[in-house]
């Protein structure tokens, strides 16, 4: 979605759900904007150095699940 065209929000949605099937569910365009929206998210915090590593994440899963 790197068109100029489709800077904004409002036109990416639009554009995401036109790219669904015709017989798309409420509930499956839903839940695709949200799986776009958590990669951008993502994408983001990566890209802004907001990450943690393989590591830390596993000693922290270690210590909670004890």
């Amino acid at each position: 979605m790197s068109n100029p065209s489709q800077d904004t929000p409002k036109a990416r949605i639009l554009a995401l759900v036109e790219d669904q099937p015709e017989d798309s569910s409420y509930d499956e365009i839903l839940h695709e904007l949200a799986f776009v929206r958590m990669v951008e998210r993502g994408v983001a915090d990566a890209d802004a150095g907001r990450v943690i590593s393989h590591e830390e994440i596993k000693r922290r899963l270690d210590a909670w699940s004890r």
